[in-house]
C-alpha cells in the first residue's frame, strides 16, 4: 500500500487516510438524502434515488483514488440535480430517462475535451492571480455552504442573508444553529491544540451532543433495500415522449443547447475544486497548478457519464473533500475509504442519515479559513490582475455558483487587458474560454 498510494513519499501513512476518508465522507454525507429528495420531483423513486446515489459515489470516488492516487471524492452534484428536476423534467415536460440522457451527452463531451488536452490547456493558460482568487472565492463558498448548513444564516427577503435565531417561528427552540456553533468553536480549539483528525471529533462530537436536543435524529431502521431501476437510463425510453432517452436527446437542439450550458457548469466547477483540495492537500504548485491533474479530468468527465447512465444525475468532484484534505489526506486511499463508505451507505442509509448537517458546519467553516491564506499571494496595487481575481473571489459566493464566479472573472480579466492595452497577457484560450462563458451567460439570463 505504501509503494502504491505513496504514504511515505507524501508524509502520511494508513491511519491518517482512513481518518481523512471518514471525515470526507461525513461532510458530503448530506447528498444521500438531498439528491433522492430533490430527484424524486422528477419522478424517481427515492430508493433507487438513494441506490443511484449512493452507488454511483462509490465507484467513481474510489476510481479517483486508485487512479489519480489524490483525496477527491465524488458524488451527485448540486445544483444540477435541480435543473433535472425542475427545469428539465419540471418545466420542460420531458422524462427522467432523457433528462439523465443530456447529463450523459455533457459527460461525453467533457471527457473528449479532457482527451483531447483543451480542458487541461485552459486551466494552463489561467493568470497566477486568477488561480489564487479561485481557491480563495472556493474558502469563502465552502465557508458559506458550512455556515448555511449549521443555521448560522439564513436567507432573507429584506437583506438577502441573516445571522439566523435560536428562537423559531413558532417560539421553540432551533437547537440546530446551536450545534452548528458548537461544532465550528469545537473544530477550533481541537486544531488549535493540535489534536489529530480535528475535524473529524468536531463532527462526531458536534453529532453527539445533537442527540438530546433532538438535532440528530436517531435511525428507524438499519438495512435499507436497493433498487437498481433507474440504471442505464439513458438507453430506457422515456415516459414522456416514448422515445429512448438518449436518441430524443441528441436529435433535440434546445436539449443539446442545455447539455452545452451543464458541460460549462461541470467543466469549471471541477476545475475550482481541485485546486481548493489541492490547496489543503500539498499538491498545488506555487503558480497555481494542480499536479497530476489530467488523471483527475478524466475520472471526473467519466464520473458525469457514469451519474447519467445510474441516473443519479451528473457525478462530479465536491469541494467538501477540502475537509478530508485538510485532516491531512494526502493520497488515493482517502477516497478509496470515502467511496467504501458510499458503498456501505447504500446498504444502511438509515444509519448515515443520522449525522445532521449541522455538525458539519464547523469543519466546512474552518476549511474555508484555511483556504484564505492565498490573499496574500494576489498584487492588490495592480487592478488589471486583482480586480479580475476579486470578481472570482466575489462571484463565486456571491452567485453560489464556482463557474458564475469563475466566468465573471475571466470576462473582466479580457475585457480590462484590452481597455488597458495589455492585450498580449491574454492567452488564446482565455479569449476562448471568455467567450464561452459569455454565450453560457447569455443562454442563463435569455
Amino acid at each position: 500500500m505504501d509503494t502504491f498510494f505513496k504514504f511515505s513519499e507524501r508524509g502520511s501513512n494508513a491511519a491518517t487516510e482512513v481518518r481523512a476518508g471518514l471525515t470526507t465522507f461525513l461532510a458530503m454525507a448530506y447528498i444521500i438524502i438531498v439528491n433522492p429528495s430533490i430527484l424524486s420531483a422528477a419522478g424517481i423513486n427515492p430508493t433507487a434515488a438513494v441506490t443511484a446515489t449512493c452507488l454511483g459515489a462509490a465507484v467513481m470516488t474510489i476510481a479517483m483514488g486508485v487512479f489519480s492516487n489524490r483525496p477527491l471524492a465524488c458524488a451527485s452534484g448540486m445544483g444540477i440535480n435541480s435543473i433535472v428536476a425542475f427545469t428539465l423534467c419540471g418545466s420542460m415536460g420531458l422524462g427522467w430517462q432523457t433528462a439523465m440522457a443530456v447529463i450523459f451527452v455533457e459527460g461525453v463531451a467533457i471527457l473528449f475535451l479532457v482527451l483531447c488536452g483543451l480542458r487541461e490547456a485552459i486551466m494552463e493558460a489561467i493568470p497566477v492571480p486568477l488561480r489564487h482568487g479561485i481557491s480563495i472565492g472556493l474558502g469563502l463558498f465552502i465557508a458559506m455552504i458550512g455556515l448555511k448548513d449549521g443555521g448560522v444564516i439564513v436567507a432573507n427577503a429584506d437583506t438577502m442573508v441573516s445571522l439566523g435565531s435560536l428562537l423559531n417561528a413558532d417560539g421553540g427552540y432551533n437547537f440546530a444553529l446551536l450545534v452548528g456553533i458548537i461544532s465550528i468553536v469545537l473544530t477550533v480549539v481541537l486544531y488549535s491544540m493540535k489534536v489529530k483528525g480535528a475535524l473529524l471529533w468536531g463532527i462526531v462530537i458536534s453529532a453527539i451532543i445533537g442527540v438530546p436536543l433532538g438535532v440528530t435524529s436517531l435511525p428507524t431502521g438499519v438495512v435499507a433495500p436497493l433498487d437498481f431501476s433507474t440504471f442505464a437510463a439513458p438507453f430506457q425510453v422515456s415516459e414522456a415522449s416514448n422515445v429512448m432517452g438518449i436518441v430524443e436527446a441528441i436529435t433535440t437542439p434546445s436539449l443539446l443547447l442545455f447539455a452545452f450550458s451543464l458541460m460549462m457548469s461541470d467543466f469549471f466547477d471541477t476545475m475550482g475544486t481541485a485546486m481548493a483540495v489541492a490547496k489543503q492537500g500539498d499538491f498545488l504548485t506555487e503558480d497555481g497548478k494542480v499536479e497530476d491533474i489530467k488523471p483527475i479530468l478524466i475520472v471526473d468527465s467519466a464520473a458525469a457519464i457514469a451519474g447519467g447512465f445510474v441516473g443519479a444525475s451528473s457525478i462530479t468532484t465536491f469541494v467538501e473533500s477540502a475537509s478530508g484534505a485538510a485532516d491531512g489526506g494526502r493520497t488515493g486511499l482517502t477516497s478509496v475509504v470515502a467511496g467504501v463508505l458510499f458503498l456501505l451507505a447504500a446498504f444502511f442509509s438509515p444509519l448515515i442519515n443520522c449525522i445532521p448537517s449541522a455538525a458539519t458546519c464547523g469543519a466546512l467553516v474552518f476549511v474555508g479559513f484555511l483556504m484564505m491564506s492565498d490573499v496574500a499571494d494576489i498584487d492588490w496595487a495592480n487592478p488589471i490582475e486583482a480586480f479580475p481575481a476579486f470578481m472570482i473571489i466575489a462571484g463565486i459566493p456571491f452567485t453560489y455558483s464556482i463557474s458564475n464566479g469563475i466566468g465573471l472573472g475571466f470576462i473582466t480579466f479580457v475585457v480590462v487587458s484590452v481597455v488597458t492595452g495589455n492585450i498580449r497577457k491574454v492567452r488564446p484560450l482565455m479569449w476562448v474560454a471568455a467567450a464561452a462563458f459569455l454565450v453560457y451567460f447569455i443562454m442563463t439570463i435569455m
